[in-house]
């Protein structure tokens, strides 16, 4: 079973900083992109940024200049570095990821259940 495990998140003020990392572990064969999203209380989901395994990331303009999104291949982990962080940013941050698994070679999204993130004025 393919588990995705966020964590790193707090409460930090605003202009502070927090680092959030996702461990992806399990029967995996290959991990094609990884992406960050943050979700509010109603469960919706924003999608903030994206990387590939090759290190081409994208950014959704709220976190632009902000956050930065890498990856450790040998890991099969996602980070987020979110600096200069604003109340608006609060939210509870979750990862996800597009897998393929030893025993199926069809490509699956899977997500984390999520770390919150409280950023107070």
């Amino acid at each position: 079973q393919v588990q995705l495990v966020e964590s790193g998140g707090g409460l930090v003020q605003a202009g502070g900083s927090l680092r959030l990392s996702c461990v992806a572990s399990g029967p995996i064969a290959s991990i094609y992109n990884m992406g960050w999203y943050r979700q509010d209380p109603t469960k919706r989901r924003d999608l903030l940024a994206t990387i590939g395994t090759g290190g081409y990331a994208t950014y959704r303009d709220p976190v632009k200049g902000r956050f930065t999104i890498s990856i450790d291949n040998a890991k099969n982990t996602v980070y987020l570095q979110m600096n200069s962080l604003k109340p608006e940013d609060t939210g509870v941050y979750v990862c996800n990821a597009d897998i393929t698994t030893l025993d199926q070679d069809q490509r699956s999204t899977y997500w984390g259940q999520g770390t919150q993130v409280t950023v107070s004025s």
